[in-house]
């Protein structure tokens, strides 16, 4: 009995990993519209209750793979600009920007990561409410940042500003209202200079 209880949770946590890892392949393959949670379920070799006992919802489970495959793309770079603004670093709303938007061109030009902002910008500008748990996927560390470079603006302003540069990007490198296919758009140099006069706006 001790030694079922003990490997519960590595079957556990095997098992979620291999509802994320399905269901990202199901999603790249048919869209987020098409693929159900009893597909997923069916994929995984999971029972059929298992993405609500794991997630609770398909959008849950979505958030978290999001989360899992996009944090680790912002964090070390974010994490360096906070150690050096504690420091006395004074950053540039242009540098700023950079690191905003340097991995989404990356991103969106690779198909899995297409895939990923797709799914992030329907799920962000869905408007449901979110429980992301990485730091990184909050206004906060950007609005510390931003009012480094402008403390004139408080943090309301500095907030309004990022959330409307972030559905701008989300709207243009994540599709969320057609297919996750690559379509050549703005020049990504006419993309920062956008981002970079509305953040630092008087």
């Amino acid at each position: 009995m001790a030694k079922r209880a003990a490997t519960e949770p590595v079957v556990t946590g095997l098992t979620r990993q291999r509802l994320l890892e399905v269901a990202e392949r199901l999603l790249l393959d048919a869209g987020y519209d098409n693929v159900s949670v009893r597909a997923i379920n069916a994929a995984a070799g999971a029972n059929p209750a298992a993405v609500h006992y794991h997630f609770g919802s398909k959008d849950a489970l979505v958030t978290t793979l999001l989360e899992e495959r996009l944090a680790p793309v912002w964090q070390e770079e974010l994490h360096r600009l906070e150690q050096r603004g504690r420091g006395g670093w004074v950053p540039s709303v242009a540098e700023l920007a950079d690191v905003v938007l340097t991995p989404l061109a990356e991103l969106a030009a690779d198909p899995v990561g297409r895939l990923r902002l797709h799914l992030l910008a329907r799920v962000v500008l869905s408007g449901k409410r979110l429980e992301w748990t990485s730091r990184w996927f909050s206004l906060a560390p950007w609005i510390d940042l931003l009012r480094l470079a402008r403390p004139d603006l408080s943090e309301q302003q500095a907030a309004h500003r990022w959330a409307l540069a972030f559905q701008l990007l989300l709207l243009h490198f994540g599709s969320p209202f057609g297919g996750a296919e690559h379509r050549p758009g703005v020049p990504v140099g006419s993309l920062h200079a956008f981002v970079v006069a509305g953040l630092d706006a008087p």
